[in-house]
């Protein structure tokens, strides 16, 4: 298992966005503007970021 760690900060609102962006933000942990958050960097934790990516700040922690 990898160790990398990554710092997700949500940048813009769920609201008004398709339902599945919304369920996303909420199972990655992120339900207000500027909530920040430290994940493991599993394949299911960057595909779900990815989906959202245009909602995030992404940044690689060492």
């Amino acid at each position: 298992m990898s160790d990398k760690k990554i710092r997700v900060t949500q940048i813009a609102s769920g609201n008004g966005r398709k339902p599945g962006q919304q369920a996303t933000l909420i199972g990655l942990g992120l339900n207000k503007i500027s909530k920040t958050i430290e994940l493991t960097a599993t394949p299911e934790v960057l595909g779900a970021v990815r989906k959202v990516a245009h909602l995030l700040k992404v940044e690689d922690l060492a």
